[in-house]
């Protein structure tokens, strides 16, 4: 397993300086220095020596992958990317083009992305899981057949749509909960409520399908009929069985996730005005702040990287057969 663990972690190297190449290459496809600075100096008319003290300040005067006017090793290391993205790696994200320092931001801004991040996902995870297999236990049914239209339409409908309807109805006409904001300390929670019922409600639907094809999969091999053999009701049987079989692609999908979880939903934060790492993104690239994207996408690089190998630990405590 320590040889395993490893080469796991050297494989993500290579992985993460592709990760940051692309990313690069895009973000300075569609901006040049120049237009990050003049967009940042706010100024139509701003002179060229504005823009080439902005960009001298903040390290923007480099080429981007080759400088030829250097020599040997210098052509590539006295580059904006390398210049840029070798720190990354030592997880020092620098400064924002603002002048913050962006790991004071991620670390002002992570409490409120897991506020509503975890919530959700634990929620949202154990509902969909309990539909399901309420679902599978009235499989070919009357009940089941409704369930599967009521899925489709949640399905449907844009995530959108329950944002807008949820701040209408409970925030604007019921006034049960706060339309948007947010505040430290356990008032936090006013403001939570809210997005994270419309982050569970919006993800029903594609959740308890998926989670529903799993569980019959399994119930139709040999294992549960010998269960049932043995004089285990149906209910024993889709807990005490199928679910248990079926926890490694839950943990799989699962994986997916994580990365979310610390980085936060953009379009929920941005519509409910939650100060987290969504928003934040979403802020950067409004702002054509690199040093914020490429941060973030190196970051959300690292977390999946790392739910993956996490994913493959776990595989060896649900399923003996992994060990092997």
């Amino acid at each position: 397993m320590g040889a395993y663990l490893i080469r796991r972690l050297l494989y993500a190297i290579p992985i993460l300086i592709g990760v940051n190449l692309l990313t690069f290459a895009l973000f300075f496809l569609v901006n040049s220095p120049d237009d990050m600075a003049r967009a940042h100096l706010g100024n139509k008319r701003v002179t060229a020596e504005a823009v080439e003290a902005w960009k001298r300040e903040r390290g923007y005067n480099r080429p981007l992958l080759y400088n030829a006017g250097r020599d040997g090793i210098e052509r590539v290391t006295d580059t904006l990317f390398f210049t840029k993205s070798i720190r990354l790696f030592v997880f020092d994200f620098g400064q924002a083009d603002s002048g913050r320092a962006i790991a004071d931001d991620i670390r002002q801004r992570a409490p409120p992305s897991l506020a509503l991040a975890v919530p959700t996902f634990v929620i949202g995870l154990l509902l969909n899981v309990t539909l399901a297999l309420g679902i599978v236990l009235f499989r070919a049914s009357v009940l089941d057949w409704l369930g599967q239209i009521g899925l489709v339409a949640l399905m449907s409908v844009s995530s959108l749509f329950y944002i807008i309807a949820g701040q209408y109805l409970f925030g604007k006409l019921m006034r049960l909960a706060p339309i948007s904001g947010y505040v430290d300390g356990w008032e936090a929670w006013r403001f939570l409520v809210l997005p994270i019922a419309v982050g569970v409600i919006a993800g029903i639907g594609a959740g308890v399908r998926w989670y529903r094809s799993l569980f019959l999969e399994e119930i139709g091999k040999d294992y549960v009929r010998t269960a049932r053999a043995k004089g285990l009701g149906e209910a024993q049987v889709l807990v005490g069985h199928v679910l248990r079989n079926a926890l490694i692609p839950i943990l799989t999908g699962a994986v997916v996730l994580l990365p979310l979880l610390f980085l936060g939903s953009l379009i929920m934060e941005s519509f409910f005005g939650i100060p987290g790492l969504g928003s934040y993104t979403i802020e950067g690239i409004q702002a054509q702040d690199f040093a914020i994207v490429r941060a973030m996408v190196f970051l959300g690089a690292v977390l999946y990287i790392l739910g993956l190998l996490l994913t493959d630990i776990a595989y060896t405590l649900v399923d003996p057969r992994v060990r092997l």
